[in-house]
């Protein structure tokens, strides 16, 4: 059935869409703009010229930019990835954001980008508010946390505020036509992984390089960045355990672990599923490399190409990327059949 101007209503629907993304984008873009431009221009007169813009690891400033340049480079790089994201949108046409992935990356990348640059402008504004010189600003101390609180809390609420809508996939294998003939009382296992060597060197770097410098801290300088020696230590530990990934589909349901460890480990029962196909995704798509997303609706992309998706009965999803997908998905079809028979 179509419209009088030969548009069909999924159509319209789209272009709705479409139109409705943008403009709350494009609104979100403009008032995260509108503050950038007016808080350190209200503030004008209890700013230094130049800016301290720079902290070294002693906590002290060490860098300065003109006011003007600070105030344009913040809102240019800004203005830079919200336009970007919106152009994006507008250009790629309604079918990227009819895949609730695609949504939900662009939402991530404009909230979290919003707010981590509100949070960095609103820390240095902070540490030089009523400063004689940049030289005298005062440290971020807890102030510096707010920019990494920003990035994760507005890219977990932009990716929540994009989430509703059609979720509409290619569906390749998982369908009734590729499942398993298995002989009566037959037991059948599939195991695949995936691993990102960039994510395993960087992690393991960042864990020795921080992990040296702490040894080092302790029998040097009293005031060293212990916590950006753990913070390091931390970041790469956990890029280590999410260098890689394991799938397992038995009788038993679906085991889902991380790491060379195989540790922390993730168990879904059979009952507990629904339906599965094979389903190729890009980090572009998803909003980048690592678990991306919400659960119900995450991403544990590692390399672009071939993922199973496995649909839970609840209705949410979850997308790994391992290889030879379609045979782990028909698998896990054959088994769910044959559970609820």
């Amino acid at each position: 059935m179509t419209a009088p101007d030969g548009r069909s209503p999924e159509g319209e629907t789209a272009m709705g869409l479409r139109g409705r993304f943008v403009s709350v984008a494009a609104g979100w873009v403009t008032l995260v703009t509108a503050v950038l431009v007016a808080v350190p221009l209200t503030l004008r007169d209890r700013l230094p010229d130049p800016l301290a813009v720079h902290w070294g690891p002693s906590g002290g400033p060490d860098g300065s930019a003109p006011f003007t340049v600070a105030l344009v480079a913040w809102t240019a790089v800004w203005l830079l990835i919200g336009a970007g994201a919106c152009v994006s949108a507008a250009a790629t046409g309604a079918a990227r954001l009819r895949r609730r992935a695609g949504r939900m990356g662009l939402g991530a990348l404009l909230g979290g980008g919003g707010l981590f640059f509100l949070a960095v402008q609103l820390a240095t504004v902070s540490a030089n508010l009523d400063a004689p010189d940049w030289r005298r600003a005062g440290s971020l101390s807890l102030a510096a946390l707010l920019a990494p609180a920003g990035l994760a809390l507005g890219g977990w609420l932009g990716a929540l505020a994009a989430r509703p809508g059609p979720d509409e996939v290619s569906r390749r294998g998982g369908t009734d036509a590729d499942l398993l003939e298995l002989r009566p009382g037959q037991r059948a296992v599939w195991v695949s992984s995936a691993r990102n060597g960039w994510l395993l060197a960087i992690g393991a770097s960042l864990a020795a390089v921080g992990t040296g410098l702490l040894v080092a801290a302790a029998f040097g300088a009293e005031s060293a960045p212990w916590p950006t020696f753990v913070a390091a230590i931390v970041a790469g530990l956990l890029c280590v355990a999410l260098s890689s990934v394991r799938v397992r589909i038995a009788q038993d349901g679906l085991q889902v672990s991380y790491g060379p460890l195989r540790l922390p480990r993730r168990h879904v029962p059979l009952v507990k599923l629904d339906s599965a196909w094979s389903e190729e995704r890009f980090p572009r798509e998803v909003g980048g490399w690592g678990v991306r997303g919400l659960p119900g609706a995450a991403t544990i992309m590692l390399r672009g190409g071939e993922c199973l998706v496995v649909r839970y009965a609840s209705g949410g999803r979850l997308a790994i990327s391992v290889d030879d997908a379609e045979r782990g998905a028909a698998l896990l079809n054959t088994l769910v059949m044959e559970g609820a028979r």
